[in-house]
């Protein structure tokens, strides 16, 4: 860790060795950051349209696949509305988000377009083949596939440390 004067202490773990900056770009996703988004349990995604309010999500990881280093996808489950798949018809802009909540404080946000694959299409069947084996998991209603033009990590400092406890077990609402 760096210590910037001012600004307090700076993680620089999903960044290359050697650079110590507190908000770094890349143009795509490289290995460190896949190792960062492996070891993380939940991610959030942020969509909005065209006058419409931001709907921010939180997903679990295993949902989450890297496809290659521009482009990545997740399964959009049953449970919620569909305020994502809408956003992205509109405008298309979407944005996920990881933050380490515990070990090294990190952040690391992906921007890019978004793609609902239907789930009768063959863009879906591809992408539940190769990444998912072949399988559609229980509840999934799409899958989001996100071509990334802007990778961006910051330092995560502001983040609370948090220990996970285990999946939540369904139940009826009251």
């Amino acid at each position: 860790m760096l210590v910037v004067p001012r600004y307090g202490m700076v993680s620089s773990h999903i960044q290359p060795q050697g650079t110590h900056a507190i908000a770094k770009r890349f143009p795509c996703l490289g290995e460190i950051h896949r190792a960062f988004i492996d070891r993380q349990r939940v991610f959030f995604t942020a969509s909005a349209g065209p006058n419409t309010r931001i709907n921010v999500s939180p997903r679990a990881t295993d949902a989450f696949r890297v496809l290659d280093d521009r482009t990545v996808a997740y399964l959009d489950r049953t449970g919620s509305g569909n305020e994502t798949a809408a956003h992205l018809r509109a405008g298309g802009r979407l944005t996920v988000m990881f933050c380490a909540f515990d070990g090294p404080p990190d952040i690391l946000r992906l921007y890019g377009r978004g793609e609902v694959l239907h789930r009768h299409g063959q863009a879906i069947a591809d992408v539940l083949r190769a990444s998912f084996g072949g399988k559609t998991p229980l509840g999934t209603r799409q899958i989001i596939r996100v071509d990334v033009d802007l990778v961006q990590t910051s330092c995560g400092f502001g983040v609370p440390l948090f220990d996970d406890r285990g999946e939540r077990v369904a139940r009826p609402m009251d």
